[in-house]
Order: C-alpha cells, then structure tokens, then sequence
C-alpha cells in the first residue's frame, strides 16, 4: 500500500521538475540571448543566463527522473533565492501589474528546500542506483 506522505512527495518532486523544465525550455525557446540581456540589466552576468536555463532543463529532467534530486533542488533554492530578492521582492508579494510577484517563486524556493534537506524520495532512480547494503 501506497503511504500518503511518500506520494504527497512524489508529486511535489514530479511538479517541480515539471516547472523547471518548462522554464528552463522556454528560456532557449523563447530566445537565451534576451534572458542574457535581461540579467545583465540587474547586474548579473549574461552567461549566468545560459547556465540558469541549463539548470532548469536539465535539472527538471533529473527531477522528473528522481536522480540527484537532493543537489538538484539545492540548486533550483539557490536559483528562486536570487530571483527573489534580485528581481522580485521589490515588486510585491502579487506583483504590480506589469509583472508577476513573488508569490510562485516562493513555494518552488519552498519546494526546493523541503527536497534538498528530505532525505529520499519515493519512486526515484537514485533510489535503484544508489541502493544502500544492509548489513
């Protein structure tokens, strides 16, 4: 039988990856050279573009997939931290009109920590790679 807590955390896994993924491909989509552009306008370097939507692409797969999923989500925290108080926090909880607030990036920096100090997760490949020997 199936217990509630390890598919409340299967699906909190499953929906970041989900959402990171979807970002991180529509970053290249949409056009990185003005993702680049725009972190350079807050002070960040354009190439922290590329390695942004990198991580979300790939580490949205390796989430979905549930490999490495305790260094991905780290990185992910570390990526909505930034978003937050560089791009975010100024412009309110619900935003201002002319762009969204803080509010989604929260909950993924939220998400993402939970998953990063969560020990393992159910119905994930780091759990047939990684499997410990018992004694």
């Amino acid at each position: 039988m199936v217990r509630k807590d390890e598919l409340g955390l299967t699906l909190l896994r499953l929906s970041l990856g989900i959402t990171f993924l979807i970002h991180g491909l529509d970053k290249f989509q949409s056009g990185i050279a003005g993702t680049a552009t725009f972190f350079e306008s807050l002070g960040l370097p354009g190439f922290a573009a590329y390695v942004v939507a990198l991580v979300e692409l790939l580490g949205g797969i390796a989430m979905i997939l549930g490999l490495g999923t305790r260094v991905v989500a780290g990185l992910f925290a570390i990526i909505m931290a930034v978003a937050i108080f560089k791009v975010k926090l100024a412009i309110g909880f619900l935003g201002n009109g002319q762009m969204a607030g803080y509010e989604l990036d929260l909950i993924l920096l939220v998400i993402s920590v939970y998953l990063a100090l969560k020990n393992k997760t159910s119905w994930a490949l780091d759990n047939i790679l990684f499997q410990t020997k018992k004694a």
